[in-house]
């Protein structure tokens, strides 16, 4: 395929987004940020693929280069994995001039991506998101985190990385549940944002799960460019970029209740935008055919639609927790029509316990 270059223009911190079949373009993409030493990190499934073609191509470029290793899951988020990340970096004696370059799914972008945005009061970031989740959404925008037992990514910045390098052919490796977690981020794209995508995704979502090339490069570069208008406009989420997160009050409260390890992210956020979803017709801002749709795209993406087995009253009050939360209000994105969202923090509690009943 032809490589693609979206630019994420923002006032201080503008970066590229490539995106390309295979590794030859990672090069170009990093030469300009990498330093005289890099860290890389990445998960233990992702060291077994895909770490020693990157480290041969940044070690030609006369990089000094240390590895470390994560346990895969959300349960790596963490200060204590993160600390763990601090050491290494000091033992391989990285400096201002050094960066650490983050190879995996959305918590290896996350956590190493905090590291970076607090090691010595910053320094570069690279994201080489391996997963569609990643590659859709975490990667993109600057978000860095980690969680807390309380609630999800509550301890984070905004820090942007200085490149992000996409090889789709890494999706070819990935398990049939971690893809259709990123299905779910992908969908919300067409929800919030683009009637037309949502469109494309009705005619074209078998081919993407049989994870056909042209399909996976739309889709992503579409996303990416969705997500970079919306993060071009309110890099710090001071209000557009919220809508980002429909699916993501009740599914953050999902993943804190029960422990991070019950469901990925994207089923979480799957879950939410249903619910949400029934939020929003309750609330009559949206018909049952927008549920419909929903339903039937997530289903045909192989991701869950019903909540089951969960202590509603636990949920909401995880829920109370979120970071998009005003003056004890829980804020939620609600559909309004086919590709927009809006922005609700006054939805009656009734309505709230109703849609789990």
């Amino acid at each position: 395929m032809e490589p693609i270059i979206i630019n994420l223009d923002l006032p201080q911190d503008s970066y590229a987004i490539h995106i390309n079949d295979g590794w030859q373009g990672i090069g170009s993409a990093v030469k300009n940020y990498i330093g005289n030493k890099v860290m890389l990190v990445t998960d233990e499934n992702v060291n077994e693929l895909f770490v020693g073609d990157v480290i041969n191509i940044i070690s030609s470029m006369g990089c000094e280069t240390s590895l470390a290793v994560i346990q895969p899951g959300e349960n790596s988020k963490s200060l204590e994995v993160a600390e763990s990340l601090y050491t290494k970096a000091l033992k391989a004696k990285l400096d201002r001039s050094s960066s650490i370059i983050a190879l995996g799914g959305g918590v290896v972008g996350d956590l190493a991506g905090f590291v970076a945005s607090t090691y010595m009061r910053g320094i570069n970031f690279i994201q080489i998101p391996t997963t569609l989740l990643a590659q859709v959404d975490s990667s993109v925008g600057g978000k860095v985190a980690v969680n807390h037992p309380l609630a999800k990514n509550i301890i984070g910045s905004f820090y942007q990385p200085k490149s992000v390098y996409i090889n789709i052919n890494t999706l070819n490796t990935l398990p049939d549940r971690q893809f259709s977690t990123g299905m779910a981020e992908l969908i919300k794209y067409g929800f919030i944002w683009d009637k037309e995508f949502l469109k494309w995704l009705e005619n074209n979502i078998e081919k993407l799960m049989r994870k056909e090339k042209n399909a996976l490069a739309y889709a992503i570069q579409r996303c990416c460019r969705i997500k970079a208008e919306i993060v071009g406009q309110d890099e710090r989420e001071k209000g557009l970029r919220a809508i980002l997160n429909f699916g993501h009050t009740i599914g953050h409260g999902l993943e804190a209740i029960t422990g991070y390890g019950q469901y990925t992210h994207g089923e979480a956020v799957a879950l939410g935008m249903v619910y949400e979803a029934l939020i929003a017709l309750r609330m009559g801002l949206v018909d049952q055919s927008l549920v419909n749709l929903l339903i039937d795209l997530l289903k045909a993406a192989n991701l869950p639609t019903k909540i089951t087995e969960v202590d509603i009253e636990s949920l909401i009050q995880a829920m109370t927790h979120d970071k998009k939360n005003r003056s004890g209000s829980i804020v939620f994105i609600l559909p309004i029509e086919y590709g927009k969202v809006d922005i609700f923090n006054n939805v009656d509690q009734e309505i709230i316990y109703k849609i789990f009943q």
